[in-house]
């Protein structure tokens, strides 16, 4: 596992020395400072995301308007667990599992983004912080897996199988919970737990040595 450290005034750095930079998203040549201090991916997501020089890149969560079993229970403890670390959320903006996500994302204090299929943001659920009416119905869908760092699906039906393809043919990390489309790509998990640490290199743009 890469070893995260960070100095006095908040700054991430690599073991070797490289440093975030999290309005570009790179990690850079640097050197390390005098005083740093060990810190876990967690709690890097939350001091990266929370700072005024990051550009916020969301995850999507896609999922059916009439989710099935425990799909919306689930969703909703997704958008919990992503809005307490300050990651952005985006969903398709509507009902069912895309409201459950919203929802939980909302009641920690995280942002929700919502690609309204319809020409009026009105359209969009309650839970939607930042809706934008795209106006072009279910195209909207290869938007959503384009603008997203990553993508879990809670569930599904043909929509969200598109959603999935999309980000697939992206090059864009999927996940899958609760019965998911089974695309081979998909990375399918047990619980939320597991998704989110499977996000956390994701999210910190980490290089392939974890």
């Amino acid at each position: 596992m890469t070893d995260l450290l960070v100095d006095e005034g908040g700054a991430l750095f690599l073991a070797d020395g490289r440093r975030l930079d999290p309005w570009n998203w790179a990690w850079q040549e640097a050197s390390l400072p005098g005083a740093v201090a060990p810190i876990d991916r967690r709690a890097a997501v939350r001091l990266v995301f929370g700072s005024s020089g990051c550009r916020l890149v969301p995850i999507a969560v896609i999922g059916p308007k009439e989710p099935e079993g425990d799909a919306a229970k689930v969703a909703e403890q997704l958008g919990r667990s992503l809005g307490g670390l300050g990651v952005p959320l985006l969903c398709g903006g509507r009902g069912g599992v895309m409201a459950a996500a919203s929802k939980g994302a909302r009641e920690v204090g995280g942002l929700t983004i919502g690609f309204v299929p319809q020409g009026d943001w009105r359209a969009a659920n309650d839970h939607i912080a930042m809706p934008l009416a795209m106006g072009i119905g279910t195209a909207r869908n290869v938007l959503i897996a384009q603008a997203a760092l990553a993508l879990v699906a809670v569930g599904g039906h043909y929509g969200t199988h598109t959603e999935a393809a999309f980000g697939l043919n992206f090059g864009k990390a999927v996940f899958g919970l609760c019965g998911a489309p089974d695309i081979d790509g998909v990375r399918h998990m047990e619980t939320v737990e597991a998704v989110i640490e499977a996000l956390l290199p994701i999210l910190l743009h980490l290089p392939d040595t974890s």
